[in-house]
């Protein structure tokens, strides 16, 4: 299970970039932008699960990301892959961090959220 601080870490050593929290109502949503444009291209939710098609309401941390529209097929047949909550889904996939092992296993599409977004 990957939390939300691990990806915190990893962005902010490879892009150093920390998360900002732009929503009073969502407090604990955080954007990851892009220095220059303030572009975002990573977005942590605390949503129930419920939100992306699962059973129960438990609340979970997602991870969206930015992803080439002819991979969001593809990844949203592997474990823990979903329709991009509250983002355009035909751009956006939404990552349960829960059904995540390591960080190792979204390094490259967070890189490829940070070059689709700048």
């Amino acid at each position: 299970m990957l939390d939300r601080e691990e990806v915190f870490n990893y962005v902010n050593r490879k892009y150093d970039v920390k998360p900002d929290y732009p929503w009073q109502t969502y407090s604990n949503f955080a954007a990851l932008r892009h220095k220059d444009s303030k572009k975002w291209f990573a977005l942590v939710m605390n949503i129930s699960q419920d939100k992306i098609g699962l059973n129960g309401t438990d609340e979970i941390d997602v991870l969206n990301l930015k992803v080439r529209q002819e991979f969001i097929g593809p990844l949203r047949k592997k474990e823990g892959f979903y329709k991009a909550y509250h983002m355009d889904t035909s751009n956006w996939i939404s990552i349960n961090l829960n059904e995540i092992n390591s960080i190792n296993h979204i390094k490259d599409l967070i890189a490829e959220s940070f070059e689709l977004t700048h």
